[in-house]
């Protein structure tokens, strides 16, 4: 008789056995067996399960015959990305932009950096020569193209302008990009333009697996402009698109198709389409403008493949571009801001550890003095505002706000605080809250150190706004054009809330970017001359106290309520208002992370009666509205730097 077949390793039971007995095979090894199915005759049978159960199930990394013993596989190493820089006039930005790359997380060996810079005329290269000795050892690859021969191109007309041969020179740059990451067998090549601060350390692995041939990360910045394009006309040029700004506000999240990303985006190599991808020379069928982020979106769509832009979370933030006729200065003051803008949801983003920053020099701008209120209690917006002042060279002084919180019906009557007879909110109809008492106060506090230490001239700000881009140069000429003109002024807002829209309000001859101030909310930012904060202080306003926000519009006679006004008698503070404003709210009404520690607050002598609605629906916090044409100030003269804050998409 021919010897039984070996057991199945599949199954474990005996080939030549039936179904019947296949069955109850696979039962013992793998099902408990019930108390019901074991006779009293079989006491050692129950002892010996667990031992039988041991030695036939196979552990994690036993098999049934010793060969068959293995042990787990390890991960798969991380794809190979090459990092494409071509950097020019970049040492304001490099020194962050450089921190954000190191701190990407992914491993290092499996990068591969590519950089290459020309045409500088500051100190571009050394920055990055010196970033690279320190960190080439960390990465697996690093190919340096310095070229320091030339400081610009022929007929260029400035370190802003494109002209063609710019453009060509570039695409060249990013072809050899591409080809040696495909030489090296790179899975993946990263373009990422050397401003762009990537503050989402996990963008690789988030782009990655999105398995999309060519896809960006959707940039934050200060305007309507972002890295991508939703709609293109026959001739190659940006067209607006109804799909465009519900993308940019996250209004709707996703990856989506679009014809043109720039800026930073992620190319995945591994696809065959992205063999026919190419930066330069130009695609044989192309005849649009030479412009190197058009030339690669025409090199995709020949390619067949399909461009991605993703918003699902937020990947980082960029500047706007700088007009044709900008310098360095401009491009360097703009980056700022857009750390600044960084600041107002994260925590600031720190330099490269390999590289050391000159320390900057802070000054007053040339105000007598700059108050900065903060509660003490919020040390988070004392920090942001610190570092926010100190990144633009700007010193301060700290006034600890009064916390309204902590005072009592006592503690006013005795200060002899009375409030103004019959006030009430124009929106909810109730009393003033503690977090209003305090905040009067703590302005209060300051025009009366104004008065004692004779200041000429003040800036006011409060801890929870965020500047607009070239705040500080945009002020200095303010100040200039008002002292060169002789405009007798006592406050002028650089941070309001209008809320007569009805009509415009009066721009003042002569001078730049500057209206006579109507009835506006808001204390976020003013200029106070000395004159003005003793007219404040004359009218004794803490005997017939109300909010702050409304007591300066009393006080330069535009209060839409005159029963206010009438017990003022003297109402000629001479109000003005930046036009546009420098500074705005970090946070609006339904904003998450929206705190008001004046409103959200309780009535002044009833703690019994909060006033928490403010969180939702208040409107004296909610965004100022679009105003319409007939309101909007439109014959204040306007500076060329207000050109280059526009907002718009391109």
């Amino acid at each position: 008789m021919p010897p039984a077949p070996p057991p199945c390793r599949r199954c474990r039971h005996n080939t030549t056995a039936g179904p019947s007995a296949s069955t109850s095979s696979v039962s013992v090894s793998v099902r408990r067996v019930s108390s019901e199915f074991i006779s009293p005759a079989m006491p050692r049978v129950t002892s010996l399960l667990p031992a039988l159960l041991f030695v036939l199930l196979p552990g994690p990394n036993r098999g049934y015959f010793p060969e068959e013993r293995w042990s787990p596989e390890s991960p798969l190493l991380a794809p190979r990305v090459v990092v494409a820089l071509v950097c020019r006039n970049s040492a304001h930005s490099l020194p962050l932009f450089l921190g954000a790359i190191e701190r990407l997380n992914y491993p290092k060996d499996r990068i591969a950096l590519w950089v290459a810079t020309d045409h500088n005329i500051d100190n571009t290269t050394a920055i990055l020569r010196d970033w690279l000795i320190e960190v080439e050892n960390d990465y697996h690859y690093v190919e340096w193209r310095p070229q320091d021969e030339l400081r610009a191109f022929e007929d260029e007309t400035g370190p802003k302008h494109w002209n063609n041969l710019r453009y060509e020179h570039v695409m060249k740059l990013r072809q050899a990009a591409l080809e040696t990451a495909r030489e090296i067998w790179a899975d993946y090549l990263l373009v990422a333009d050397c401003d762009n601060l990537l503050t989402n350390a996990d963008t690789l692995w988030k782009l990655m697996s999105e398995n999309k041939t060519v896809v960006a990360p959707m940039l934050e910045s200060r305007a309507a402009y972002s890295n991508f394009w939703c709609g293109m006309t026959s001739q190659g040029y940006y067209r607006r698109t109804p799909a465009y700004m519900p993308i940019r506000k996250q209004e709707r999240r996703g990856c989506f198709a679009v014809p043109m990303v720039h800026s930073t985006y992620l190319v995945d190599l591994q696809r065959e389409a992205s063999r026919q991808l190419a930066f330069y020379p130009p695609h044989p069928e192309y005849s649009w403008a030479l412009d190197d982020v058009i030339v690669f979106a025409f090199s995709a769509r020949m390619s067949e493949v399909q461009m991605y832009v993703c918003n699902k979370e937020t990947y980082g933030y960029f500047p706007v571009p700088m007009r044709s006729h900008g310098t360095l200065q401009d491009e360097a003051e703009s980056f700022v801001h857009t750390q600044l803008e960084i600041m107002v949801k994260n925590p600031p983003l720190e330099p490269s550890s390999f590289l050391s920053l000159p320390p900057k020099q802070p000054n007053k701008m040339g105000f007598d003095e700059v108050f900065m209120i903060n509660l003490v209690r919020r040390s988070d917006r004392r920090e942001r505002m610190l570092r926010t002042l100190y990144e633009q060279e700007l010193s301060c002084k700290v006034v600890a706000a009064v916390d309204g919180k902590a005072l009592n019906k006592t503690d006013v009557e005795s200060m002899r605080i009375k409030m103004l007879p019959g006030y009430r909110d124009p929106y909810h109809g109730r009393p003033l809250t503690k977090g209003e008492l305090g905040c009067f106060l703590s302005h209060y506090n300051i025009w009366k150190e104004i008065s004692d230490r004779g200041l000429q001239t003040s800036l006011v700000i409060e801890d929870d706004l965020r500047f607009e881009v070239f705040f500080k140069r945009r002020l200095q000429t303010l100040l200039q054009e008002v002292t060169t003109h002789e405009l007798d002024w006592d406050l002028i807002y650089i941070g309001r809330k209008r809320m007569q829209v009805d009509h415009q309000e009066k721009s003042v001859p002569n001078i730049h970017n500057i209206v006579e101030a109507d009835y506006s909310y808001w204390t976020l930012g003013y200029l106070l001359s000395l004159q003005g904060a003793q007219k404040l202080l004359r009218a004794e306003p803490l005997i017939k106290l109300l909010p702050v926000d409304e007591f300066l519009p009393v006080m330069y006679d535009k209060h839409p309520v005159s029963e206010y006004m009438d017990h003022f008698e003297i109402r000629d503070l001479r109000a003005f208002s930046a036009e546009p404003l420098l500074v705005y709210p970090t946070h609006y009404t339904g904003d998450r992370g929206y705190i008001s520690d004046t409103e959200t607050s309780v009535v002044w002598d009833n703690e019994t009666v909060k006033t928490d609605w403010d969180r939702a629906k208040s409107r004296k916090t909610q965004e100022q509205g679009e105003l319409s044409l007939e309101a909007q100030n439109s014959g204040v003269l306007q500076s060329e730097l207000e050109n280059w804050s526009a907002r718009d998409e391109l």
